[in-house]
Parts: C-alpha cells; sequence; structure tokens
C-alpha cells in the first residue's frame, strides 16, 4: 500500500456552490471523503452527493475547530488530510503526495499556499503556510482568534509543492465573514497577555496603524502593486479587514471607557 492510500481528505463546508467542484476535482486518488456540513442550501450537499466516495456528516456550527475535531473522529485512515472548501491541490502537490513516506517521527506536513482571485495567481499574500497533512492521532485543533489552529504531537516537515486558495463566493458573503472574523479577533488581541502576542498581533491591537501598514506591505512587500487588478483587489480586501477590527478594538475601548463631561479639563 502506498501513503496516499492511507491518506482520507477531511472538507467543511457552508455553501460552497462557487467552490466545491474545484476542490473535489484534484481527489481523484481518494478513497474516501469525509465532509462536516453545517447546513447548506444553495446546491453543495446536491454536488458532493455524487460522489460515493463522499460521506456527508451534518453538525451545527459553533467554530471552526470543533467542526475539525468533530470530522477526525470520522476519519478511520492513518492520516488525514484537512483541507477548506476554497483549496484546490496543485498537480506538483498531488504528484508529491503520491511518492512521500513518512518516517515514524513524523506527525505531520505544512503546505504553502498560492493566493488566487477568480483564477488569477498572486505573487505573495499574507496567507500563512499551513499543517493540512497528519496523522489522526496526533493532532488536535483547538481556537484561536478568529481562526483555528491544529496542535500537532510529532515532527512536522515542509511540502515543497503549493495548494491553491481561491475563494469564489460572492463579494457580499466576504464583507459578512469579515465583520464576524473582526469580532472574534478582537476579543483574542484584548484578553491574551502581551507576552502571548507576536509583534504583528501587538500593532494590530492598537488599531490605527495596522491597516495603514498591510494595505502597502501587501502593495510594495508582497508585489500586489505588479498583480494587476487582482492584486488591487486583494489590497483593498486587506486594507477593509484591517479597518474593521480595529473599529471593533476602538469601539469596545470607547464603550468601556468613562465618558468625559463637556467643558472638563
Amino acid at each position: 500500500m502506498e501513503f496516499i492510500d492511507n491518506v482520507t481528505p477531511l472538507l467543511i463546508t457552508y455553501n460552497e456552490i462557487e467552490n466545491i467542484e474545484r476542490t473535489l476535482a484534484p481527489l481523484g486518488w481518494a478513497h474516501r471523503i469525509v465532509v462536516v456540513d453545517s447546513g447548506s442550501t444553495d446546491g453543495t450537499l446536491d454536488i458532493l452527493k455524487k460522489d460515493s466516495r463522499i460521506e456527508v456528516y451534518y453538525r451545527p456550527f459553533d467554530s471552526f475547530a470543533e467542526q475539525c475535531n468533530f470530522g477526525l473522529s470520522k476519519i478511520t485512515s492513518e492520516w488525514v488530510l484537512s483541507l477548506d472548501a476554497d483549496y484546490e491541490l496543485s498537480e506538483p502537490l498531488v504528484a508529491e503526495l503520491q511518492t512521500l513516506w513518512p518516517s515514524d517521527a513524523h506527525g505531520g506536513f505544512r503546505a504553502r499556499f498560492t493566493y488566487r482571485i477568480y483564477g488569477r495567481s498572486l505573487r505573495g499574500s499574507l496567507y500563512p503556510p499551513r499543517v493540512v497533512l497528519y496523522r489522526v492521532s496526533r493532532g488536535h485543533y483547538e481556537n484561536e482568534g478568529h481562526g483555528h489552529r491544529v496542535r500537532i504531537s510529532g515532527e512536522v516537515s515542509d511540502l515543497r509543492a503549493p495548494i491553491y486558495h481561491d475563494d469564489r463566493k460572492p463579494l457580499t458573503r466576504w464583507l459578512g465573514s469579515q465583520l464576524k472574523y473582526a469580532q472574534r479577533e478582537a476579543v483574542h488581541l484584548i484578553e491574551s497577555p502581551s507576552d502571548r502576542l507576536t509583534m504583528v498581533e501587538k500593532i494590530r491591537r492598537m488599531g490605527w496603524p495596522a491597516p495603514i501598514l498591510v494595505f502597502f506591505y501587501v502593495l510594495i512587500a508582497k508585489g500586489a502593486i505588479l498583480d494587476g487588478i487582482a492584486g488591487w483587489f486583494y489590497a483593498f480586501q486587506r486594507l477593509f479587514a484591517e479597518v474593521l477590527l480595529a473599529l471593533e478594538l476602538l469601539d469596545r475601548r470607547l464603550s468601556r471607557a468613562p465618558a468625559k463631561k463637556a467643558g472638563a479639563g
């Protein structure tokens, strides 16, 4: 048995009609695919039902970490490939998985991402590498800020080939998601002790500098200005996301601070 035969893809879905077919297309090698869905109504489930390899489990959404941990409980293979529904394995990555042979010390593998805007690849992005492939027995998810993180027991190595991140859901959906993310991230930044925050998180917690810094960092350092309209779109997305977070932080501080009387001082 090859290594890839002992890997089960795990997907977390909710109304992913714009993405799901592209995510499933490179998974032809998988014998079984586990999907945790939180109540899709847009046709996502109809697409999933067409593939006999796919097992769909319904779970009301409470957090990404709990959705993923629930999904892990349904995996029977030794290894899991944990994917968001807007990920797409590149051909080189599939080829790499077919020749991969981990040592006993390996707990998982980390993948880097090529960020795409409607199929147009960007030179760079703020999207960090993630552990996506790991032994089921050595992984557990925890909530962190607006997202989640998997904790791995054992050695973690880097995969050479990338995964494409290409979310084509409507912009209105993205805007709504960013507001929820900003609310969760604000709680994380405010309640976390300073010594547990990275330098970037400390700057974001200040509020006002982050939107300006992120906008120009994406344009210049990450090369978005050279990516045409897709690059500008991404830069404005990141600017908007940071503005929302800054507003959320300022709103929480203002609402807790005692109001000054007119003429005081």
